[in-house]
């Protein structure tokens, strides 16, 4: 199956607060692209998943 590009907005905790972030990230599923988000955000800001909460996961059509 080829690669989606997805949308997927949440908040990770950041010091004291939570802040917003919206990735785009390229993959085959909605669970895989939840998975290289928690991924993503958890290796740039050494955070566990547990920090990282994910509001929505949309399709993004176009290129």
């Amino acid at each position: 199956m080829e690669n989606q590009k997805f949308e997927v907005k949440g908040n990770f905790m950041m010091g004291e607060g939570w802040h917003p972030f919206t990735k785009v990230v390229q993959a085959p599923n909605e669970a895989q692209a939840k998975e290289r988000t928690y991924a993503l955000i958890g290796s740039k800001h050494r955070l566990k998943r547990s920090y990282i909460t994910v509001k929505s996961i949309m399709v993004v059509d176009g290129e």
